[in-house]
């Protein structure tokens, strides 16, 4: 029921407003919301204080349909698209309603071509026509033929309303005869003559439906035609603009040239005659040759952002010594390294792969595989290469280098505060790669690896191992010769819980800055798969990090917000603060995972109470104009039928040489699931899984044998590491940063020109998994 102190809604002029009951869903029922209606649009919101800024839905009321149901409830539909079950509290509030809508529909539809017609003539008129054109006279005739069209439809309206009339005049009057009772063979006549009549009112009415589509038609070519026609208008003003500006630049040119040559052989005239009086006409060519000079760079000098000038002339004190010109630095990063390396121009950079084979759609009972599976750890089931995607673990973390360019910039910033922001926004871009990527890398087997070298590209070389398979750890190291460095080790635990799957990164990632020693870390957030028995597959991720910096003790705070369909906030959120070690805070993030992260500068914080209480607080920052550090690249072009792979991740698994035999690369179960071959794969995968599951058994007997053997030192079996595995490129120890048992990277080179025992070694390993 209505609140009965609500007033009765009233027009106000073109508005009506007022409160009415709408249909939300079956749990809910009718809900009361405030709806406006005002010129054609009917819109509604929970609240009146939400007319100010978010509105809840809006119909056009020019193409809707409004049906009465019963005593209260009527119903507004448009076109099937958009559909409003709404209940009056009153029959007499609902045929006020009903009242306002017919009057605003009417008023739509007939003020709708005329403001169409009236913006085509304003647009046509206002449009810059070229000298010789005959636009407007062209205008003028298709205007004209318009009008033609809407008088002679308006008449055929006529005409139906007429045919209407008399037809349901003609109607009763057959029924009247018919309900007279006479003979048979007299009704059969008047039942022919009351169909034949409907038949030609319904012929009537959809012959005037077909002319006034005709007329909307024209109407609608027409508009498209004027725009085309402006759009080439304005070009060819522009086009003639430009020319005239090149006309007169070159005129500059030829005068700086004149005026330097005449410079030029005045002076050679001078040297050899020696010094003369008169020389004012020498000074005033050369004062012309200056002057052509300051005016012909005009046309080639990029002007400086003016955001920038007005940072440098803020009267903020402190403001400007934390800003760094990364920008113009890794803009001119470039041309400095081939001024120093100029032999490295002399190679052509490697033209990377841009596509690989299609997907390939396969059917797959899923509910069959996964109905034995929940509660297991994901490592632990045997999954067919259907739910993977080509590429292994150990590539997925190198994909994290996606936007390395952010490491990049913040090697170069002088404050370590802004120098967090960049950090920060690499921590998120990490996941924007997982939008679309619902497939599981291929677990790796023990010991494989995966060196990723982009150093001619981009200046970093990447390794990865892995260094345990129970519980199945990888570990990443990365240099960079712009000054940073960057090392983890991931352990991955996961659990399927029937309906989503959750994966939870364990491990802590590091990074280091040469220049100024700056080392931070931060962890990762939990992924989520949602439907994974029904529906589509959807990623969302969720947690809280902090990214800290242990030379200065700044942090950052960064949230991702877990997806809600109640929610009001944008999708995929991400905030953030940036701190010093006080407390005080500097910076401020904000954005979402999959899409960009911007970040402001503090002013001033000041911290108020949640509607007027004085338990619950709120910081409220006072930030500057928001900088975009980040913002995710496009995918490649038909990237939904390769497994939605960056520009980057389409190049992790293509062949190259001099790579270790235990690459990743050289995974024949991958290899096949890339080409297509997902039967084959899955055998494929199959056979390794099981070879390195018997060799892990053969280890732990051996183990077990030597453990019973050595049992008089109880301080031996202690030491016993947990996995008995040596890694090849990662030695184990206490990192002195957190404290926590890592792999940390020996050094070497995995490539090309290592050791030969070494190679002998990976490869008696490779072929003891894969044979």
């Amino acid at each position: 029921m209505s609140d009965p102190r609500t007033p009765t809604p009233a027009p106000a002029g073109d508005t009506y407003k007022g409160w009415v009951f709408k249909w939300t869903n079956y749990i809910k029922g009718y809900q009361r919301r405030w709806f406006v209606l005002s010129n054609g649009l009917l819109s509604y919101y929970r609240t009146q204080a939400e007319m100010g800024h978010t509105c809840r839905g809006t119909i056009n009321l020019a193409t809707a349909n409004i049906s009465v149901d019963d005593a209260c409830n009527f119903v507004i539909s448009n076109g099937g698209l958009q559909t409003y079950h709404l209940k009056a509290s009153c029959e007499v509030e609902r045929q006020r309603w009903i009242t306002a809508l017919e009057l605003a529909k009417a008023k739509a539809a007939h003020m709708e071509p005329e403001s169409d017609d009236s913006g085509d003539d304003f647009s046509s008129s206002s449009a810059p026509v070229a000298p010789g054109q005959g636009g407007g006279s062209h205008n003028s005739d298709v205007q004209s033929a318009l009008r033609t069209l809407s008088s002679k439809v308006e008449d055929l309206s006529t005409c139906n309303d007429l045919i209407s009339k008399h037809g349901s005049a003609l109607q009763r009057s057959l029924s009247e005869l018919d309900s007279l009772r006479l003979t048979g063979e007299a009704g059969d006549k008047i039942r022919q003559v009351t169909e034949r009549a409907t038949l030609f009112r319904i012929t009537s009415n959809a012959m005037i439906n077909a002319c006034r589509d005709f007329l909307a038609l024209a109407q609608a070519h027409n508009k498209r035609w004027q725009k085309a026609l402006q759009a080439e208008r304005g070009q060819r003003v522009r086009l003639e603009e430009t020319l005239e500006q090149l006309a007169k630049q070159h005129n500059h040119l030829e005068r700086a040239f004149r005026g330097a040559a005449h410079a030029n052989a005045s002076a050679d005239i001078k040297s050899a005659a020696g010094p003369e009086k008169g020389e004012a006409s020498d000074e005033d060519d050369e004062n012309e040759f200056f002057d052509a000079m300051e005016e012909a760079p005009e046309f080639i000098t990029v002007p400086a952002d003016p955001q920038f000038h007005k940072r440098s002339s803020s009267n903020i004190s402190g403001f400007n010594s934390d800003l760094c010109p990364d920008d113009q630095s890794l803009n001119e990063e470039p041309l400095a390294m081939s001024q120093d390396s100029p032999s490295q121009d002399l190679v052509p950079l490697k033209k990377r792969r841009t596509r690989i084979p299609d997907k390939p759609n396969y059917s797959l009972n899923l509910w069959s595989i996964m109905k034995n599976c929940i509660g297991k750890e994901l490592s632990k089931i045997p999954m067919p290469v259907n739910f993977n995607e080509p590429i292994s673990m150990l590539q997925r973390l190198s994909e994290d280098l996606e936007y390395h360019e952010l490491l990049d910039k913040a090697a170069k910033c002088h404050s370590s505060l802004e120098q967090m922001c960049y950090v920060a926004a690499f921590s998120v871009s990490s996941y924007s790669t997982t939008i679309y990527r619902t497939g599981k890398p291929f677990n790796p087997l023990l010991g494989e690896t995966y060196e990723l070298d982009r150093q001619r590209e981009s200046g970093y070389r990447s390794l990865c191992e892995q260094v345990s398979h129970h519980p199945p750890a990888a570990a990443h190291h990365v240099i960079s010769d712009r000054g940073w460095t960057l090392r983890q080790e991931i352990t991955v635990a996961s659990k399927f819980r029937g309906k989503y799957l959750s994966i939870m990164p364990l491990g802590t990632i590091h990074a280091i800055f040469e220049k100024s020693n700056n080392h931070y870390t931060w962890k990762k957030v939990t992924t989520t798969v949602h439907n994974i028995i029904v529906g589509k597959l959807w990623i969302d991720q969720s947690g809280e990090i902090d990214v800290v910096n242990h030379t200065t003790g700044d942090r950052c705070h960064l949230k991702f917000a877990p997806y809600s369909y109640f929610s009001r906030d944008v999708a995929r959120k991400v905030t953030g603060v940036v701190m010093d070690k006080d407390g005080k805070a500097h910076y401020v993030l904000s954005g979402t995972w999959d899409e960009k992260m911007e970040f402001s500068r503090v002013m001033q914080s000041s911290r108020r109470g949640e509607n007027g209480t004085e338990g619950k607080q709120k910081t409220v920052y006072q930030t500057l104009k928001a900088r975009e550090v980040w913002r995710r690249n496009p995918l490649p072009e038909g990237a939904e039928t390769m497994y939605y792979f960056t520009a980057l991740a389409l190049t992790l698994n293509e062949p190259e040489e001099g790579v270790a035999p235990t690459d990743s690369r050289h995974r024949p179960d991958q290899r096949l699931m890339e080409e297509g071959r997902w039967d084959e794969a899955n055998v494929e995968k199959q056979r390794l899984e099981e070879k390195q599951r018997s060799a892990r058994r053969e280890k732990e007997r051996d183990r077990d044998k030597a453990t019973a053997s050595q049992r008089t030192s109880s301080q031996s079996e202690e030491s016993t590491p947990h996995d008995s595995h040596q890694a090849c490129w990662f030695e184990r120890c206490e990192d002195r940063t957190t404290g926590e048992q890592v792999h940390i990277y020996k050094g070497g080179i995995v490539a090309a020109g290592r050791a030969a025992q070494t190679y002998f070694e990976l490869s008696v390993a490779l072929k003891r998994l894969t044979h």
